[in-house]
């Protein structure tokens, strides 16, 4: 919400959920869609919750930001995380043996660490 403050809302098409923000202290000029949920900067896609542009552009327009947050960090959502049981995996020696390939590492494909080399 403070990185927000150096933002000014230029134009906008509030039908279409479209607007421009100039950053005064860049000077740099970026759009935002909201209807598909797009910034210039990249963060409001990637990330899913909405940048400083979009929170200046709500504060602007007097709309709620939280609307523009994914659902996925909604508590709702990460309370069906936890809706199903979990079964115990119990003592390891109790569990069958392990009856599929047997993987080895190649020494040769090892990196080299950083660094003084160790004595041998």
């Amino acid at each position: 919400m403070q990185q927000a403050g150096n933002i000014v809302v230029h134009r906008f098409d509030r039908r279409n959920e479209v607007f421009e923000v100039h950053k005064m202290t860049t000077g740099k000029v970026l759009v935002v869609d909201l209807a598909r949920r797009t910034c210039d900067c990249g963060h409001f896609q990637v990330e899913r919750i909405p940048c400083r542009l979009v929170i200046a552009y709500c504060a602007n327009q007097c709309l709620d930001w939280q609307l523009y947050v994914h659902d996925v960090y909604k508590m709702t959502e990460v309370r069906k995380v936890y809706r199903f049981e979990f079964t115990p995996l119990g003592d390891p020696e109790t569990w069958p043996a392990y009856e599929g390939p047997t993987l080895v590492a190649n020494p040769a494909l090892r990196r080299t660490s950083k660094g003084r080399p160790k004595l041998t």
